[in-house]
């Protein structure tokens, strides 16, 4: 109870099964007295890329616009970002846990989702250069990865055609959460739902229900190269 929880959900469609998690999620959450915040992000209709619009006041416009120094640290650092970048690095500084929500595209997230990761988790808010990793500046953070694949548990294997799903969450889950501080839960993953039949997406919804049920008591994974790579 009192827990508050961010969920980034990245689907187009309210009645997808994407849809059926959030709701899920949501409705547990709050069942248990979490204060749970959406920022879905379709709907918000979020701008993914990284533009001088980011930057509001002054700006070194004689200097080629940069990624790392123009847009993120001084900016970050005098007041200087846009209101709806400052409105999400609330949600983030106020979470206990983020949970994030979609489907894979193209063994990643969604571009509508990297884009938030990208304007978001800027240097000096979720990093510095001698701040990361276990220093990061988002310490004390919970995050999961929840999404749907269009592939079979079978083909993201070892064995299978696709590899171990571990190797397509090692950018994500090392290389963004990790590297901002935040520790890591194992990752939920619904397999192929589009291809299931209507009792089994009720198993994997009710699967969703009852790991929620015991998420706070969770211990994180061990974010070592090991662990994607074993």
């Amino acid at each position: 109870p009192g827990k508050k929880v961010l969920i980034v959900y990245a689907h187009q469609e309210p009645k997808s099964f994407n849809g059926s998690l959030l709701k899920t999620a949501v409705e547990e959450l709050t069942k248990q007295g979490c204060s749970v915040t959406v920022s879905d992000l379709y709907a918000m209709q979020f701008e993914p890329r990284a533009t001088r619009n980011d930057i509001v006041g002054e700006t070194s416009q004689n200097t080629p616009f940069s990624k790392t120094s123009d847009l993120q640290s001084p900016p970050y650092k005098r007041g200087g970002l846009s209101k709806d970048l400052v409105e999400e690095q609330k949600k983030v500084q106020e979470a206990d846990l983020l949970i994030f929500q979609f489907p894979l595209f193209w063994f990643s997230m969604p571009a509508i989702l990297k884009g938030w990761m990208d304007r978001v988790l800027v240097q000096g808010f979720a990093y510095d250069l001698t701040k990361a990793y276990d220093g990061g500046l988002l310490q004390d953070k919970l995050s999961l990865f929840s999404f749907t694949t269009g592939g079979s548990q079978e083909m993201y294997s070892n064995e299978g055609i696709s590899g171990d799903i571990r190797y397509v969450l090692w950018p994500m889950q090392h290389g963004i959460m990790h590297f901002c501080g935040v520790k890591v839960l194992e990752p939920h993953i619904c397999y192929a739902p589009e291809h299931a039949s209507e009792e089994k997406r009720k198993e994997m919804l009710t699967a969703w229900t009852q790991r929620l049920k015991t998420l706070w008591k969770e211990e994180s994974i061990d974010c070592s190269p090991e662990w994607y790579f074993k």
